[in-house]
């Protein structure tokens, strides 16, 4: 009961102008009825300093006059008969103090307005803010702080945020307050804790407040709720992961053909090595040597169906992306070796112009394999109505992007019938195709894969038949060794 009364009493509290008229009239009491050579009437201030809280300005001024007054009928009323000189120097420093007091406070009242009135449009926006001093103490606590967390301002102020919300840092804290301390502002995401215990995903930005002296004050922390958009970014990473392998499997399907006779050809070697190793084995006098290259030859042959097998496991699993220098030149040549069956179905007839001493990218070597194959097979298909011959040209150039960096060009062009022009600006969207029987997927897919490595892919029309992808990635500035 003492603790809610002494909060009725203190400045701010609703019960604080009684109190201060109290005072005041006791103070009036003391100094009209005793003979004390003091100024008992200075002590009016407190009486004043007691009621500007809860008072508006023209109140504020009101107490002053007030007590004022109080001071002169006090002072007429005990000396009305003599002025003696110190009586009417105590009544003016009364006077003057009390003034002095009521300025002040008036002063006082005005900046608490108007900072209540900034506080009031922080809490019309709907970002969490907080304000924490240089120990990570909670200073201010905005609505959109409450409705974010849970907390209310009463029980979030005055601890620490860290303690609070249990803040997960990107890299460590001690990283995010050297950046604070270099540069007066931080941004970045961080998970922090609600009072129900769920995780909030946060848009957070810093910003440092110093004294003239350049040492930090306060800092001020706008959070905005991302989670939504994390967890939409995650499903849609998950979903493309997902389509990349439909389409890695749909293309599995066309390349079955290729692979059996990638197989076949080092199985039937094996074969026709190993008899011609048992032959020399049984002549009348065995042919050692010859049975000897005979055997590493089925060694070899045997090592290459591996290496298909290997291909084959690779681009049909789910693996985790492995990004590392890629030499494209070798790759190129071994991507049409795999599908060289498939193209020889569409009669397509490849053509090779690869450039000498290309630059490594950096990337994951079956995702870059399977763009490549999606844009072959597209362009072979392209020319199936095609009468006569089928060039189909695999390009590729180093180059310089618009910043002047290094890059890596590939482009597949066919001698197709092209591309629409109404149909250009949707060429790349998921389940949008040319084809009758297509899903639409794997040129999307193409460009996913791309643009995780950093890169971009473009489709031109070429100037006299057919189309033209080009393929345009980052390329290692210093050879990897």
């Amino acid at each position: 009961m003492s603790a809610r009364l002494a909060a009725l009493l203190r400045p701010g509290g609703s019960l604080a102008p009684v109190f201060a008229a109290l005072l005041a009239a006791a103070i009036f009491a003391v100094d009209t009825l005793t003979q004390l050579d003091i100024a008992i009437a200075v002590l009016y201030v407190a009486a004043v300093m007691l009621a500007a809280d809860r008072l508006t300005p023209r109140g504020i001024l009101l107490a002053g006059a007030i007590c004022i007054a109080l001071t002169a009928v006090s002072f007429l009323a005990v000396h009305g008969d003599r002025y003696d000189l110190q009586a009417v120097m105590r009544a003016v420093v009364a006077t003057v103090a009390i003034g002095i007091v009521t300025l002040l406070s008036l002063r006082h009242s005005r900046s608490s307005e108007m900072m209540h009135g900034q506080a009031a449009l922080l809490d019309l926006t709907h970002d969490a803010i907080l304000v924490r001093d240089a120990a990570d103490t909670i200073l201010y606590w905005n609505r959109g702080a409450e409705e974010l967390y849970g907390w209310p301002a009463g029980e979030a102020t005055g601890r620490k945020t860290t303690e609070l919300l249990r803040t997960v840092f990107p890299v460590s804290r001690e990283a995010s307050n050297a950046q604070l301390q270099r540069d007066a502002r931080w941004e970045g995401e961080l998970r922090h804790t609600r009072r129900d215990g769920t995780h909030v995903v946060v848009a957070s930005r810093w910003s440092q407040h110093r004294d003239p002296q350049g040492r930090p004050v306060a800092t001020m922390e706008t959070n905005n709720d991302i989670t939504a958009g994390k967890q939409a970014e995650e499903r849609l990473l998950k979903a493309q992961a997902e389509l990349a392998q439909v389409t890695r499997m749909a293309t599995l399907g066309q390349l079955m053909a290729s692979i059996a006779h990638e197989v076949n050809q080092p199985l039937a070697a094996v074969v026709t090595n190993g008899e011609a190793g048992l032959r020399w084995l049984r002549r009348p006098v065995p042919d050692v040597a010859e049975a000897s290259a005979s055997v590493e030859r089925m060694i070899a042959n045997g090592r290459r169906a591996g290496d298909v097998v290997a291909r084959l496991r690779a681009l049909s699993r789910r693996d985790e992306l492995r990004h590392e220098p890629v030499a494209l030149n070798p790759l190129i040549e071994e991507t049409l070796a795999i599908i060289e069956r498939e193209l020889q179905h569409h009669r397509a007839r490849p053509q090779l112009d690869l450039a000498a001493d290309l630059p490594l990218v950096r990337g994951d070597r079956v995702q870059l394999q399977q763009v490549l194959t999606n844009l072959v097979i597209n362009a072979a298909q392209a020319m199936d109505g095609l009468a006569g011959s089928r060039p189909l040209v695999v390009r590729s150039r180093p180059g310089r992007d618009e910043a002047g960096e290094p890059v890596v060009e590939i482009a597949v062009v066919d001698r197709g019938a092209g591309v629409a022009a109404e149909a250009m600006p949707r060429l790349f969207e998921p389940f949008h195709s040319t084809k009758s029987q297509g899903m639409g997927l794997g040129l999307s897919i193409c460009r996913s894969i791309v643009e995780t490595h950093m890169g971009r892919i473009e489709a031109l029309p070429n100037a006299d038949r057919g189309m033209t992808f080009r393929v345009i990635l980052p390329a290692l500035k210093e050879p990897t060794p």
